[in-house]
């Protein structure tokens, strides 16, 4: 099997992750706070390693990581229902990680699926203890029909939360500069939580979070990389300072300013690497 083959099939398997990672995320902040929404979190941290070591093998065979998403199973009114969806999902993660197994010959790509296939096996069994778990519990779809300003507000910061994570990631990868790398994975990380707060806000006021991107940014040279990225923020951190002096909810108001402030941290970052590329 040549370099292009093993890139198409583990860009298969970035995609199901990069599935698995939302479906995951979604039924966690829709369920509500909870001993059950964080576990399920904690998978898709792991789902998030696996994706992150995929993409990485992938850049190393000479190819580009997908920003597709793969296999999602988004029906079912319960959350007991949800947890089945999750065991199929996951059924189905394992039946490809043996197959590519099989048929990948780099001993040290098979040893990578390996370890990924491990995990998925745990996720599996934890998944068929939560269908019952939840079905106990009589565990419920907390997500409502809100649709004002402020529901409008903390969709369109849901989005642009996803856009930038997944634009950070890809030039991490792409990078060959280190420490612009870290810096990038760090700020993703960031953006990350960003993602789980307004999530999580809206749910708790009564929304349904819409989590879909929106136009990512591929560039692969750096400068060209960190000029995107600086627009972006700036652009950003006046939505959320203009939201934030609007709103008469204080505690959105809160949260609004403090993720302006680490947008401001992250115009920050990225204008310190910008001066040390520009300085080459």
């Amino acid at each position: 099997m040549n370099k292009k083959e093993i890139i198409e099939i583990l860009n298969q398997d970035l995609q199901d992750e990069h599935g698995a990672i939302i479906q995951y995320l979604v039924h966690a902040f829709s369920m509500g706070e909870g001993e059950l929404s964080c576990e399920i979190e904690a998978i898709a941290r792991d789902e998030m390693r696996h994706l992150d070591w995929l993409a990485e093998t992938i850049v190393e065979l000479g190819g580009m990581p997908s920003l597709k998403r793969g296999k999602q199973n988004m029906t079912g009114k319960t959350v007991s229902q949800w947890m089945g969806n999750n065991v199929g999902l996951e059924d189905g993660a394992i039946e490809s990680y043996k197959k590519h197994i099989k048929i990948i010959d780099d001993p040290k790509i098979k040893r990578l699926l390996k370890r990924i296939l491990a995990d998925e096996e745990s996720h599996r069994g934890d998944f068929a203890h939560f269908v019952d778990k939840a079905a106990k519990e009589q565990m419920k779809d907390k997500r409502g029909k809100r649709s004002d300003k402020t529901s409008k507000t903390l969709d369109w910061g849901i989005a642009h939360e996803y856009t930038v994570i997944l634009q950070y990631m890809f030039h991490s990868y792409m990078t060959r500069n280190k420490e612009a790398k870290k810096q990038l994975e760090d700020q993703a990380i960031n953006e990350m939580q960003h993602l789980g707060w307004l999530s999580e806000e809206l749910v708790d006021g009564g929304g349904t979070p819409v989590i879909e991107h929106t136009t990512v940014n591929k560039s692969t040279k750096l400068k060209e990389m960190l000029t995107a990225d600086l627009k972006t923020e700036k652009e950003v951190a006046a939505k959320y300072d203009a939201a934030a002096k609007v709103t008469k909810d204080t505690g959105l108001k809160k949260l609004l300013e403090r993720i302006r402030d680490h947008e401001k941290y992250h115009i920050d970052v990225f204008n310190d690497l910008m001066k040390e590329e520009k300085r080459k």
